[in-house]
């Protein structure tokens, strides 16, 4: 999965390949598809007036954006094996923490970076207050963290496995 340190980001090669197909993808014909709908949109007359152009530059410009992050991301990639099984809480691991020790309050996440972020599991950053305060720690340590109020929280990390996509 990745784990962020000194501008390095680790990835799995399966990662790595997903996001390379996706900046090849977006520098290419996505970019082509954008210029065909701003070339159409200008075709219409009044630009000030004209939503369909807004619209077509907005995206483009999310789209550039995106490619920018991910040259970037992947110049400085390390490409790495899955974490190992072994219970201690890394990036790429699925944890399960209770809060306050009451494991009925539970809550699962995945720790990685935002590229892995989707519908299927919560995400959270290495860098996150949660992230950082459970990163090292083992099934049955707890871990403080910083509340957005300043407060400290306490969970305790009750399992932590290699996620698999």
């Amino acid at each position: 999965m990745t784990q962020t340190s000194d501008n390095v980001t680790w990835l799995t090669q399966e990662a790595y390949n997903k996001l390379k197909d996706e900046l090849e993808y977006l520098s290419g014909p996505a970019r082509t598809e954008i210029t065909i709908k701003i070339a159409a949109a200008r075709e219409e007359g009044d630009l000030r007036e004209n939503g369909g152009y807004h619209a077509a530059k907005e995206e483009q410009g999310k789209q550039e954006l995106r490619i920018r992050q991910l040259t970037q991301l992947l110049e400085h990639a390390k490409v790495g094996e899955a974490p190992a099984d072994d219970g201690v809480v890394e990036p790429g691991m699925v944890v399960t923490i209770a809060f306050d020790g009451d494991e009925n309050d539970t809550m699962t996440f995945l720790l990685a970076s935002r590229e892995y972020a989707s519908g299927d599991i919560e995400t959270y950053s290495p860098q996150s207050p949660l992230g950082v305060g459970v990163n090292g720690k083992k099934a049955g340590d707890d871990a403080q963290y910083e509340l957005p109020n300043g407060k400290k929280a306490t969970v305790k990390i009750l399992s932590a496995k290699p996620y698999t996509a």
